[in-house]
């Protein structure tokens, strides 16, 4: 059974196109990484998914509900963790979690409350007000509220958006647990990293549609090859290297004071500039070439 069918999906605010003839399924069991620039629409497909956006044209279907029409029992089976921080401040961790378990009128609501705590390893901050909380210890107990009714489906929009590293990868490891113990989770993200790291697939979104799918190595070795030379010279030198590859048949794209020219295993007839660095091809380098954005 599909999680999540999406069919010809289109947004519009005013003269503003958010999404664009979106199709998009994801299976029941994996962790699928909607990877695109800010402004590719992802965020309002999340939206459109918990029903806070009602699509102009087109289906979507989520665990079996037609939406919107079905909204409210979708939203019942479905756990989300939002982009921005909407915590209520004037209570403890414990309550946040209690006030969601009655919401979703959870049977055992103080089994509920221990087990999203423990997910989240904030069973020692149950008492802490969440307004002196860190901002990662927030993030958390953001995910330990969209977790605390046991959700088939978990939405997680940017889940790491401003965060430090360290704080982001204590995130991906709550994420990737979740994944390996066969938590269906869609997650919205612009970091190149989070998606490679987390996701069983990776569909790339740009211009409010999808335009590549599929297993990150299998999108690496599908666009980027197995190559890539980074080339580090003056802008004059830089332009000719570049028109001198694409004359070769290989892609080029920017990286910061460089040029990367991505799968030089592909050509022959393409000398590689002396001083410049071979690498793995990387699952950035499919993002800029699709998308025409830098990677973060």
């Amino acid at each position: 059974m599909k999680a999540i069918e999406i069919r010809d999906v289109h947004k519009s605010f005013g003269p503003v196109t958010a999404v664009d003839g979106l199709d998009l399924d994801v299976p029941e069991g994996i962790c699928l990484g909607l990877l695109g620039p800010n402004g590719a629409g992802k965020s309002t497909t999340m939206r459109m998914l918990t029903g806070q956006a009602i699509a102009d044209s087109g289906s979507i279907r989520v665990l079996g509900y037609d939406l919107p029409e079905d909204s409210k029992q979708a939203r019942a089976q479905m756990g989300v963790v939002p982009q921005l921080d909407n915590l209520d401040i004037d209570v403890t961790v414990e309550q946040n979690l209690i006030v969601f378990a009655r919401l979703y009128r959870v049977d055992d609501v103080p089994a509920a409350v221990d087990r999203a705590l423990g997910l989240a390893r904030l069973t020692d901050r149950r008492d802490h007000a969440v307004d002196k909380l860190s901002g990662g210890m927030r993030r958390r107990l953001l995910l330990a509220r969209g977790l605390v009714h046991e959700p088939k489906l978990l939405l997680l929009d940017e889940p790491t958006v401003g965060l430090d590293p360290q704080i982001r990868t204590e995130l991906w490891t709550l994420i990737d647990a979740l994944r390996s113990r066969g938590t269906t989770i869609l997650m919205s993200t612009h970091y190149i990293e989070e998606a490679e790291r987390l996701a069983d697939e990776v569909a790339v979104m740009a211009d409010g549609k999808i335009i590549a799918r599929a297993r990150p190595d299998h999108l690496i070795a599908e666009h980027a090859g197995e190559v890539t030379a980074e080339v580090y010279a003056a802008p004059e030198a830089l332009a000719r290297i570049r028109s001198s590859a694409e004359a070769a048949g290989l892609s080029v794209r920017p990286a910061g004071p460089a040029v990367a020219v991505v799968g030089i295993e592909r050509s022959t007839g393409w000398e590689i500039p002396d001083g410049a660095v071979r690498r793995a091809s990387s699952l950035e380098d499919v993002f800029v070439l699709l998308t025409g954005e830098e990677a973060e």
